[in-house]
Order: structure tokens, then C-alpha cells, then sequence
């Protein structure tokens, strides 16, 4: 049985710089990823081959510090795609197919008012993503609480996960209403929580930014736009954990050994590759 190829897009350039374990990410999960500079989208020109947005099924706004975030984070990217792409990425959501907004992705995305999306409109930025409450950048491992009830195509079969978390800018903030709505809406997909999988209540460093309704990640109401602020793709592999040494001799003590080294962010993508096959080749 010929197994058809789902095709992901990882933007490159400018201060993203979380693209080759991005990529390495999506390939383990069984997509043919590539690397695209923004400006060979833009010119639809790279390698000597033409570069079209159409021919992905997957859009990968990855991590970094785009543009030096000058003027904040993520914010001269989305100003870069909606002036240069925007009728583009409308069509490729209008299509059905996926997009990942990644740490200054996610700021990308909210920017671009991709994300919430409310009522389908893909144009209104109503949430944003603002200096962490510490004032300070943060570099550690948290736990997430992913709702069983959300539509994102990503966490499907997911209750938690753990992951690393790289910002200055990663306080999630919004009116009141807008929350209640994205909460009512089931929009609410990822929350900071302890190692018992109940939300932090904005207490640090479980909530490592001040987010409020410790919300770590949003998707749209198709469940097909996703952001998160965490980040999947550096939990590829066993070894990313802290912990790794740790529980391999504990496995090693029950006269065990680890049998798969497959780090727990590779879940989220290969949801993505296989949303995609089961849509658009079944």
C-alpha cells in the first residue's frame, strides 16, 4: 500500500531558529518537511524550484526571536505574511489543511489574528502574548493539562504532556469576555499545571509567565489552527528531558530497558501527519 506523502512547510530566516529540530520533528513523525526561507515563499522562488504555499498540507510557524522581535514578539513576522501572503494563507485555511504556531509562532499567529479566530474571522487580533510577569526570560520544563474536550487536530489522545518553555513574552492576556469565550468555545487546549495535572491557579513557577487562566495554548474553532507557547519539537528524543538519566536507571532497576526514544512532542506532530492522511487521502 503506497503510504501518501503529507508535506509540511517550516519557515526559516530571520531570527527563527528552532526550524532544524522543527523539521527533525515532523520527519519522525512520518511528514516530508522543508525548510523554506520566508523570502522564498514570498518570491515563490528557492533552490531553483518554484516555492508555493499550496503545496503543503502543513504551515510551521516555529520559535525564536523573528526580527530581533522588534516592536514585540513575533509582530514584524506577522505584519511580513499578512501584507505578503495573507490571500494565500486564507485560501490554504479554507482548504482544510494545518498550521503550528510555535513560541514566537503562537506571537506570529495572535498577531496576525489567526488565533482565536473567533466566529471564523481570521483577521481580528483580540488576545495577546506580553512580558512575563517576572520581567525576566525563563528556560524550564513545565506541565501541561490538555482539554479532552478541545478540537485541536494536534493534542487528540493527549490528557498531559511535559515540556520546555524558551520566552520573555509568553504571558497569555486578554479581556475578560474574549476568555470566557474562548473557555466556553473549548479553544482553551493547553493550561500550566503541577505534576497532578491540576491547573496552577497562576502560581509560579508552575505558571512560569503570569498567563492568565494559566493558558498555554489556543487553537480556532476548526481546531486546525493551533499555537502553544511550549515547545514540542525539543522534547524529540528521551534524552531532552532533565530527567533522563534518572528514568532510565529506574526502568534499569525493574530489569527493563527503554524500548522506544521517542521524546513525548513527537505525539503532537504526528497527530498533525495523520489528520492529514485520514482527510485528505482516505
Amino acid at each position: 500500500m503506497m503510504m501518501h506523502q503529507v508535506k509540511a512547510l517550516i519557515l526559516t530566516g530571520y531570527g527563527l531558529n528552532c526550524d532544524y529540530e522543527t523539521d527533525y520533528s515532523f520527519r519522525s513523525a512520518g511528514a516530508q518537511s522543508s525548510l523554506i526561507h520566508i523570502n522564498e515563499l514570498i518570491m515563490k522562488q528557492g533552490a531553483g524550484s518554484e516555492v508555493r504555499l499550496e503545496d503543503f498540507h502543513i504551515l510551521v510557524l516555529g520559535g525564536g526571536f523573528s526580527w530581533a522581535d522588534d516592536h514585540g514578539a513575533g509582530v514584524v513576522m506577522a505584519s511580513k505574511l499578512k501584507h505578503n501572503l495573507g490571500a494565500q494563507i486564507d485560501s490554504f485555511i479554507g482548504e482544510g489543511k494545518l498550521v503550528i504556531g510555535i513560541c514566537n509562532g503562537f506571537q506570529a499567529l495572535v498577531n496576525l489574528g489567526l488565533l482565536p479566530g473567533f466566529g471564523y474571522k481570521y483577521n481580528e487580533r483580540r488576545v495577546a502574548l506580553t512580558h512575563n510577569d517576572s520581567g525576566n526570560f525563563i528556560d524550564a520544563w513545565v506541565n501541561l493539562k490538555v482539554n479532552p474536550g478541545s478540537p485541536c487536530v494536534f493534542t487528540r489522545g493527549i490528557s498531559s504532556i511535559e515540556l520546555p518553555v524558551r520566552h520573555g513574552e509568553g504571558k497569555f492576556y486578554a479581556q475578560e469576555e474574549d476568555i470566557d469565550t474562548l473557555i466556553k468555545n473549548n479553544q482553551v487546549v493547553m493550561q500550566y499545571a503541577d505534576n497532578q495535572g491540576k491547573e496552577a491557579r497562576g502560581k509560579w513557577p508552575l505558571n512560569p509567565n503570569g498567563s492568565l487562566c494559566d493558558i498555554a495554548g489556543i487553537c480556532d474553532p476548526t481546531g486546525r489552527i493551533f499555537g502553544l507557547m511550549p515547545h514540542p519539537e525539543a522534547f524529540n528524543h528521551y534524552t531532552n528531558h532533565p530527567d533522563w538519566t534518572f528514568e532510565k536507571e529506574r526502568i534499569f532497576r525493574q530489569g527493563k530497558h527503554i524500548t522506544n526514544e521517542e521524546g513525548d512532542g513527537i505525539k503532537i506532530f504526528r497527530n498533525a501527519v495523520e489528520y492529514i492522511r485520514d482527510t485528505f487521502y482516505s
